[in-house]
């Protein structure tokens, strides 16, 4: 027996390995678990150049899990001021006067809807503030932006655009733009003409963004999205550094995906460095609630939210089928009751064999879906943090669009567990702050609109962990702390099962391994 890199004692170990649930050492070499037990089973995997750390009490978990985050995507997104804090017109507007212009643009990021009072968005309101200065204004839900009249004369907006997928420049009646851009195309007309970092720079960014995740305890992050440069970032960080999180990455399939691009998409699975891997494809069925670009069964108090981000729902179904047959896991964002059947529909449509596929966000979902997540095998991947933008009153924009009895009925992770569903929790970073203690907690506690939360503390921990690596088809060598698994691991001060929900977020990580290397250490 050769010595091992590092061993734990100390701890309360939940190691969610049913064939030995509970132990008080682990130790690790090369990037596994060695042994799990107690001090004399760990004893001998001692020698010279071992790291011995004493938890001294602390609760040892496998390592917790992002299931839905976007930390490259993200750092382009979440760029020059945060309005996270942001609750009204008059705030706002004094955030504006005063935030750093880059290259003499005004640029804002995670604007909570309500900020507006209900008013329509134009870029009226904000422009006595910005001094005739280009300004984007990103909303927290990543669908949504406001662009001032300088920002659209620069990117030549006049008038209403076409899409080949749900998107919209908001016009008024006399045709002319409102500033307010619905969904990824729409913005993207705006946001690729905004400065940018520099190569460099986005990967020192990253690093240290990643750092921070592990900070808060997580190890591993299901990346949403790849974008054009984020093969080419990865390999030059890796480079220099080790990653401080594991990354699987999904690039996604847009509307007008043909042959030649679910070609490029089937090729480029498996693509990966030390700590990062293409794994799966990202579509959207839907865009959000707020924006009134769910897909809904009927229409939501704006009149809005009747339509597919598809415009032709079958062609979704059968891009699925395609990427189905060649192997290929999808996952879904579906936020809508009419997204998220369609999503079910589809898979059953796949008939038996083959990769399990995911849904991404569910808000809104009827009873009688339920029970299919389990029946046919679907993956459920829930935000538990997105609640915390609803009130319990209903005036929030959310629940005032879907109405009393919707708003009353989601966020169903508990009634998903109950149904059997294999339930993976993530942060959707960075439309809520990545802080894996946070998603832990809420997803404990009913929040806002909804009392379908509630998950227990075990639950909620297997969210991050068990189900999260059930839903990336990694069960066999993740989620659990068992001999042979990946050396990926958490140390918390308190248990996160048995304390109450409001003690986790501000409760300190004491140890945090990625791959059998510690990243953060308190």
């Amino acid at each position: 027996m050769s010595a091992a890199d590092i061993v734990l004692t100390g701890a309360k170990v939940r190691t969610l390995d049913p064939a030995r649930p509970y132990a008080t050492a682990v130790a690790v070499k090369d990037g596994l678990i060695a042994a799990v037990g107690d001090e004399a089973d760990v004893r001998d995997w001692r020698g010279s150049g071992t790291e011995t750390v004493d938890l001294s009490g602390a609760t040892l978990t496998p390592g917790l899990t992002d299931a839905h985050s976007h930390p490259i995507w993200g750092m382009e997104l979440a760029t020059g001021a945060d309005l996270s804090k942001i609750t009204d017109l008059d705030g706002l507007l004094a955030a504006l006067r005063t935030t750093e212009r880059i290259d003499g643009w005004v640029i804002g990021y995670a604007l909570d809807h309500n900020a507006f009072g209900g008013r329509p968005l134009h870029h009226d309101l904000i422009e006595e503030a910005l001094n005739g200065a280009p300004a984007l204004i990103r909303l927290y839900d990543g669908h949504s932006a406001l662009a001032s009249a300088a920002a659209l004369k620069i990117a030549g907006i006049d008038g209403p655009r076409a899409f080949d997928q749900r998107s919209t420049v908001v016009c008024d009646a006399q045709g002319r733009p409102t500033g307010h851009l619905v969904e990824h195309a729409a913005m993207d007309l705006v946001g690729d003409r905004l400065p940018r970092a520099s190569f460099a720079e986005r990967g020192e960014r990253l690093v240290g963004l990643l750092g921070a995740m592990a900070a808060t305890g997580l190890t591993s992050a299901h990346v949403m999205d790849l974008g054009g440069e984020s093969l080419r970032l990865l390999a030059a960080v890796e480079e220099n550094h080790d990653l401080p999180l594991r990354l699987r990455l999904a690039p996604w399939c847009m509307p007008g995906a043909g042959p030649d691009e679910l070609a490029e998409l089937i090729a480029v699975q498996g693509r990966g460095g030390r700590d990062w891997k293409v794994g799966g494809v990202k579509f959207f069925m839907d865009g959000t609630v707020e924006g009134g670009t769910a897909w809904l069964e009927h229409a939501d108090c704006h009149g809005q939210g009747t339509d597919a981000f598809w415009p032709d729902p079958a062609a979704y179904s059968a891009a699925v089928r395609h990427l189905h047959a060649a192997g290929v896991q999808t996952a879904t964002h579906a936020i809508g009751d009419a997204a998220v059947r369609h999503v079910l529909d589809t898979v059953a449509s796949l008939g038996a064999g083959g990769p399990r596929h995911r849904v991404e966000h569910i808000e809104t979902v009827p009873d009688h879906q339920l029970p299919r997540f389990a029946e046919l095998g679907v993956f459920a991947s829930m935000q538990p943090p997105h609640a915390a933008y609803t009130r319990a009153d209903h005036t929030d924009e959310w629940s005032a669009r879907l109405g009393d009895e919707r708003a009353s009925h989601a966020w169903r992770c508990r009634d998903l567990r109950d149904a059997g569903a294999v339930l993976a929790l993530g942060s959707d970073w960075p439309v809520a702050h990545f802080d894996a203690r946070d998603v832990l907690a809420m997803g404990r506690s009913p929040r806002g609109a909804s009392e379908g939360i509630g998950l227990t503390g075990l639950m909620a921990l297997e969210g991050c962990t068990s189900h999260a690596a059930l839903a990336a088809g990694e069960s066999g060598v993740a989620g659990r702390i068992a001999p042979g698994y990946r050396a990926d691991l958490t140390a918390f001060t308190l248990d996160p099962v048995t304390a109450p929900a409001d003690e986790i977020p501000e409760a300190p990580i004491r140890l945090t391994l990625t791959a059998g290397r510690i990243v953060h250490r308190d």
